[in-house]
C-alpha cells in the first residue's frame, strides 16, 4: 500500500477521499439528524439531468449541473416543509425523471463519448489537483458556515419550534442547509461517483448518532470513520486490484451491518440481564 503512495494519482485520490470524507461528515450529520436521507438521495440522483444538460449545452460540468440541480432540491425543500406526507411522493419523482432526463440529453448531445459508470461509481483514481483544490475550498467553506451557525443549526435540527421561538429564521436557514448539501453533492459526485457521495454521507453518521452526545462529535466522528472507511477502500482496491470507489463502498456497507450487529447484541444482553 505505501509503495502504491508514491504515484501522484494515488496521492491524489487519497487527498480527495479525505477532503470528500470531511464535507459528507459535516454535511451528512445534518442530513441524519433533520431525516432528510431520501431528500439527499433525490438530490443525488436529480444532479444527472443537470449533468446531461451541461453536456447537451455544450456547458461547463459545475454551471449546468449546479443549476439544474439547485432548481430542483428547492422545489423538494419547499415541498418538505410544506407537504411533508407527500414529500417521498414528490423527491421519488425528480429522482427517477431527473437520471431520465440526464441520460436522454447525453443520448442527444453532438459527439456522445461520455462515460455514465464515472459519475455513478466515480473516478478518484483520476482525480486532478484543479478539483482538489475547488473539494478543498468547499471543505473550508462548509465548516465555517456551520461553526457560525452551529447554535440555530443545533436547535433547527432537533427542536423546530424551539427554533422559531428563540428567533431562528427557519425556513431561510432550511433551504441555505439544502442549497449547501446540493453543492456538496455536485461537487463531489464529479470526483467520486453518486453511490459514494450517499453512502459518505449517510453510513458514518448514522453509525455515529449512537455514541455522539452532540451534534460536534457526531460531525468529527463521522468525518474521523469516512477517512477510515476511505483509507480501508484504497488499501483493499490496490491489494486486491478492485475498483476504489465500491471498495471504499464495501468497508463502509460492512462497517454498518458490523454496528447493527454489534447494537443488536448489546440489547439482547441487556434485556436478558433485567429479565
Amino acid at each position: 500500500m505505501m509503495d502504491a503512495f508514491q504515484f501522484e494519482f494515488m496521492q491524489n485520490a487519497l487527498a480527495a477521499g479525505l477532503l470528500a470524507s470531511i464535507i459528507c461528515g459535516v454535511m451528512g450529520s445534518i442530513v441524519v439528524v433533520n431525516r432528510i436521507v431520501f431528500l439527499s438521495g433525490g438530490i443525488a440522483h436529480t444532479a444527472y439531468g443537470g449533468i446531461g444538460l451541461a453536456f447537451f449545452m455544450g456547458w461547463p460540468y459545475l454551471v449546468g449541473t449546479l443549476g439544474f440541480s439547485l432548481a430542483a432540491a428547492m422545489i423538494m425543500a419547499a415541498v418538505t416543509l410544506k407537504a411533508r406526507h407527500r414529500a417521498d411522493t414528490l423527491i421519488g419523482v425528480f429522482w427517477a425523471v431527473g437520471m431520465a432526463v440526464g441520460i436522454i440529453l447525453i443520448d442527444l448531445s453532438p459527439g456522445y463519448n461520455v462515460d455514465l459508470m464515472s459519475y455513478l461509481f466515480g473516478s478518484i483514481l483520476t482525480v486532478p489537483d484543479t478539483d482538489l483544490w475547488i473539494m478543498g475550498a468547499i471543505s473550508v467553506v462548509i465548516v465555517a458556515f456551520v461553526a457560525f451557525y452551529y447554535a440555530d443549526i443545533l436547535a433547527l435540527s432537533y427542536d423546530e419550534e424551539f427554533a422559531r421561538i428563540r428567533g431562528v429564521p427557519v425556513t431561510a436557514l432550511y433551504f441555505l442547509l439544502i442549497a449547501m448539501l446540493t453543492v456538496t453533492i455536485v461537487m463531489v459526485i464529479q470526483v467520486v461517483g453518486l453511490i459514494l457521495v450517499i453512502a459518505l454521507l449517510t453510513i458514518p453518521p448514522f453509525i455515529m448518532e449512537r455514541y455522539a452526545r452532540s451534534l460536534a462529535v457526531m460531525m468529527v466522528g463521522a468525518t474521523a470513520l469516512g477517512m477510515v472507511f476511505t483509507i480501508s477502500g484504497l488499501w483493499l482496491s490496490c491489494s486486491f486490484n478492485l475498483t476504489s470507489g465500491a471498495s471504499i463502498i464495501l468497508v463502509a456497507g460492512g462497517a454498518f451491518f458490523l454496528n447493527l450487529m454489534v447494537q443488536r447484541f448489546f440489547l439482547t444482553s441487556r434485556k436478558n440481564a433485567d429479565g
